[in-house]
């Protein structure tokens, strides 16, 4: 059972006990019967007058209960409808109660929503006129009448967005234009003359307005000046050149030319007024010196006429470089100088390549013949590596840099028309000539190396006076037994003629005597010598044969080896001594020459005893 009715039964307890209270009341104070009825009649009334009355009450809340509800529901549909949101569910069970409550909370929630939409899409329309005005562009399409969607809203703001981001692009660049502008205007020394002009100078820059028709219109007006601002640099440029060629010509002094040094670096309007006033009074001055200036452009022109390699009879062709009146010259030589300068920058990759050439040529040369010298072993510091490798690089890079020159001058001959000449000579003709003449001067070079060194060895053969580069020798002092070099006549010979002398000499053989050669005198002992040099392990090792089939016989006072049955040795003679044959036969002149050297040697070496000239001859 609920509570209430609970507390009703209790109410319907209390009324009754009530009712019996006053019956009792009634009873004792004596209350006649119809009085009863009367004043229980009463209570009746006043018991249901109050019932009454709380029913009709309650009766009113039922009712604006479902007013209430019912009106909930006709604004939340149409709040609904408006934010495009499903309609609101009613949850089954409900009390009116509690549906009352539900339907009007959902209402509050619906209602601030659209307050929140419509309030956002106010400020996105201010926005968007601010940002309009300042770009000069159309609003953006929206009905502000009707709650927006959230796809709408969120449009809305990509758009805001777009415009914030193309209003602070169009600002940069108005602000990077207007410096530019500014900094042209004050190069040009020019005031802003036009309403447009004054508005970007000394407006200020949130004031104007960022269309596209003006960002168009400041690009034109910053490339006009831009224009005319490099109008008057080239005007200045040119002014300078010609200033330049003037002094040259006419031998300015420095402090003259420096008085025009501020001039000479910018191009504003008093530059160009001052430039313009030193060219009139330099051509003046020109006038006054005429002959001077034609010899100075002919110099300039002798120069040009080297870098772009003319030959003679080209330059024969400029007959006013050759004439010696005045008249008209000066513009005959300008107009030259102009053509030829014109002609050289046009080509100037091509000239440039072959002075390029030449100058490499002349280092290749010149390291070619460094090579040749042995005096660049003494230089210290790695000249000598760095040389050879500097050489290297040449002989690699001279070919490509004549292939890249060839590929270079056929493009020239074809827009020409004609053939490339340096100092008329077709240049890679000349290169060739060049690099035959190289190879010519290189074989002469080589053919005169080796007939030098042929006749060096025919003179060492004839006179023995080979030079041999001088080897350590042991210091003074008699040799110890055990360390005491045999020495036997072969060895005294191959040690006193270099490279196999006597081997040459006689023809790879060596003769014997027809009988052998009696004991030496007592008072002629051979003494051993002491600078003799070591026996050369070659000519050792080529001698074997003829020592094996020579007898051979030691001297008295060598050094004493085992004796062998054949020891009789001598060079093809058949006098008693070594010293009587070489005498004799000299004088007879029986022997070649030849011979007369070996004798020479021998007598020096084995003996210790030279034999006189006069003796000899």
């Amino acid at each position: 059972m609920r509570r209430s009715e609970v507390l009703a039964s209790e109410s319907v307890a209390c009324l009754n006990k009530a009712l019996g209270r006053l019956k009792d009341i009634w009873e004792e104070i004596g209350i006649p019967e119809d009085q009863r009825l009367q004043r229980t009649e009463v209570v009746k009334k006043h018991i249901k007058g109050l019932l009454d009355m709380m029913i009709a009450e309650e009766e009113n809340l039922r009712k604006r209960l479902m007013s209430s509800i019912e009106m909930c529901r006709k604004e939340l549909d149409s709040l609904c409808g408006e934010l495009h949101l499903p309609p609101f569910e009613e949850e089954e069970g409900s009390t009116m109660l509690q549906l009352e409550k539900d339907i009007r909370t959902r209402l509050e929630v619906m209602m601030k929503q659209k307050s929140q939409r419509m309030q956002e899409l106010k400020t996105l329309q201010e926005q968007d006129q601010e940002l309009c005005d300042i770009l000069c562009t159309s609003s953006y399409s929206i009905d502000y009448n009707v709650v927006p969607t959230l796809e709408e809203l969120e449009t809305f703001r990509k758009h805001i967005a777009g415009l914030t981001a193309e209003k602070e692009r169009r600002h940069k660049e108005f602000v990077g234009i207007k410096k530019q502008i500014i900094l042209c205007m004050e190069e040009l020394e020019q005031l802003p003359d036009t309403s447009f002009e004054r508005d970007v100078v000394c407006e200020d820059e949130d004031a104007f307005c960022l269309s596209k028709e003006n960002i168009k219109a400041l690009k034109l007006l910053l490339n006009q000046l831009e224009d005319r601002k490099a109008e008057n640099e080239a005007v200045c440029n040119a002014y300078r050149r010609q200033i330049q060629e003037l002094w040259d010509r006419l031998q300015i002094p420095e402090e003259q030319r420096d008085a025009l040094s501020e001039h000479m670096i910018s191009s504003k309007k008093k530059n160009m007024e001052a430039l313009e006033a030193e060219v009139q009074r330099l051509e003046q001055l020109k006038l006054e010196n005429l002959r001077s200036v034609i010899e100075a452009i002919r110099a300039e022109l002798a120069s040009l006429w080297d870098k772009c390699f003319l030959s003679k009879m080209e330059r024969q062709a400029f007959t006013p470089y050759y004439d010696g009146k005045l008249d008209d010259l000066l513009k005959l030589h300008d107009a030259e100088v102009m053509r030829l300068k014109q002609h050289f920058e046009d080509h100037k990759e091509l000239f440039e390549g072959v002075h390029r050439w030449e100058e490499s040529w002349q280092l290749f040369l010149e390291l070619e013949k460094r090579a040749t010298d042995p005096s660049r072993f003494n230089n210290r510091g790695g000249n000598l590596l760095k040389e050879e490798k500097q050489r290297a690089d040449l002989q690699k890079n001279l070919p490509k840099l004549e292939k890249i020159l060839k590929a270079q001058i056929d493009v020239w001959e074809q827009e020409q028309g004609r053939e490339f000449l340096v100092n008329g000579q077709k240049f890679l003709r000349f290169v060739e000539e060049q690099w035959e003449l190289h190879r010519t001067e290189k074989e002469r070079e080589r053919m005169e190396r080796q007939m030098k060194k042929s006749k060096q060895i025919e003179e060492d053969m004839m006179y023995g006076t080979a030079v041999r580069t001088p080897s350590k020798r042991r210091l003074g002092g008699n040799n110890t037994p055990g360390k005491t070099r045999k020495l036997n006549f072969t060895s005294s010979i191959s040690g006193a003629t270099p490279n196999s002398t006597m081997r040459s000499a006689f023809g790879g053989t060596v003769c014997h005597s027809p009988m052998s050669r009696p004991p030496l005198s007592p008072g002629f002992s051979l003494r051993t010598p002491q600078r003799t040099k070591p026996l050369h392990g070659g000519l050792l090792e080529r001698n074997k044969e003829n020592i094996a089939q020579t007898p051979r016989t030691i001297p008295s006072g060598a050094l004493r080896t085992k004796a062998s049955p054949q020891c009789n040795f001598s060079i093809n003679s058949v006098a008693s001594t070594y010293s009587e044959f070489a005498m004799s036969d000299i004088r007879t002149g029986t022997l070649p020459r030849m011979y007369a050297a070996v004798c020479r040697i021998f007598c020096k070496v084995v003996l210790g005893k030279p034999i006189l000239k006069n003796c000899i001859m």
